[in-house]
């Protein structure tokens, strides 16, 4: 079965008893997340650091399995660490950051923003399926259980509704978490890539929340929850088109919402902590304390000593006795790989573990 825009259910099938109970918990995790998120200084160290995290686990979805310190490494340039599955990685944050800059700027996205968004994560601009053949098929199986629609016209004509379903509050006059998670659904049964549409459609739950205000920033941490209830997810997804029962997926995506807005938001506390700790150890024992030198060593975990001089405009050797005597302290771990020394600091990469 493929599902059409014009055949949305009605929101009296969607806002069934069971959803509307799950609803004021999700939002009060949301919000409490938005808010101290808020808190921090630097909006870009959360940015930073949580969609490493949401990346590494939304691109474990779909098999592209790495590690935090590969994803670290590569985002600073150490070429020889730099393993592809980390790559994709990286093009998955890149992704999520362009979007994050689109909805932000413009309150709107757009079929061509999805594009945008999709071609910098496959690093490829091939755009919507053109030739028929794609399939969805059971993992362990290897049998086909959906076939999303096959035809360019139709695929074209389904994201243009989705468009419209997407930025037209009348479109569906329901809650926006309960919206969310039917358009995530109609996206990924339009299917409308060649490959990636898994992690667009993970990209794109975490700009609609944004765009409606429910978060200032991508930061939601919900792929974390998707990898381990992997099997539920597709079967739920799949439920709906076979049955069009809605109410088992949409409490799936809200528990998904709920659990993870409460995760994320401990590590947001446990950064914001280990940043007030670092901060007084800096203020109470070096001269060269400042909160760029802060920032600086909380928005990555690893750096060098290139990065600190231009971010602090100081000259390479101030930049370079900064972080040895920091090192020599036992505040960052120090590693030379080739003629470069890189600087770690642990704190973060605790925090977020």
């Amino acid at each position: 079965m493929t599902w059409k825009l014009q055949n949305l259910p009605y929101p009296k099938d969607l806002e069934t008893l069971k959803v509307l109970k799950l609803l004021p918990e999700a939002h009060r995790a949301l919000a409490e997340l938005k808010g101290v998120a808020q808190s921090i200084p630097r909006q870009d160290i959360l940015i930073n650091t949580l969609a490493i995290q949401e990346a590494k686990d939304s691109s474990e979805v779909e098999n592209i399995v790495t590690t935090h310190d590969e994803i670290y490494k590569a985002s600073i340039g150490i070429e020889k660490f730099t393993s592809s599955q980390a790559k994709e990685v990286q093009n998955y944050i890149m992704a999520m950051k362009t979007g994050y800059q689109i909805v932000a700027k413009n309150r709107f996205l757009s079929i061509n923003h999805i594009k945008q968004i999709q071609e910098i994560l496959e690093d490829n601009n091939a755009g919507f399926r053109k030739v028929p053949g794609t399939t969805l098929k059971n993992q362990r199986t290897d049998v086909v259980v959906y076939t999303p629609p096959q035809s360019h016209e139709d695929i074209v004509n389904l994201m243009q509704n989705l468009e419209t379903f997407i930025n037209t509050e009348t479109s569906l006059p329901i809650d926006h978490l309960i919206k969310m998670a039917v358009f995530h659904f109609q996206f990924e049964s339009i299917h409308p890539f060649y490959d990636g549409n898994g992690r667009t459609g993970r990209i794109l739950n975490i700009l609609y929340l944004i765009q409606y205000q429910l978060l200032d920033t991508p930061i939601l941490y919900l792929s974390k929850y998707i990898i381990q209830h992997k099997n539920q997810y597709y079967q739920l997804l799949q439920q709906v088109r076979d049955t069009g029962e809605w109410e088992a997926y949409l409490c799936y995506m809200l528990i998904a919402i709920t659990e993870t807005a409460k995760d994320t938001l401990e590590k947001v506390k446990n950064i914001k902590k280990a940043m007030a700790d670092y901060k007084t150890l800096l203020r109470e024992n070096y001269k060269f304390y400042s909160q760029d030198l802060l920032n600086h060593l909380f928005k990555q975990p690893y750096t060098k000593i290139e990065f600190l001089q231009n971010e602090l405009h100081v000259s390479r050797i101030t930049a370079a006795n900064y972080l040895n005597q920091l090192a020599e302290d036992g505040h960052l771990t120090k590693y030379k790989i080739g003629r470069t020394n890189y600087y770690v600091n642990d704190l973060v990469i605790k925090a977020l573990n």
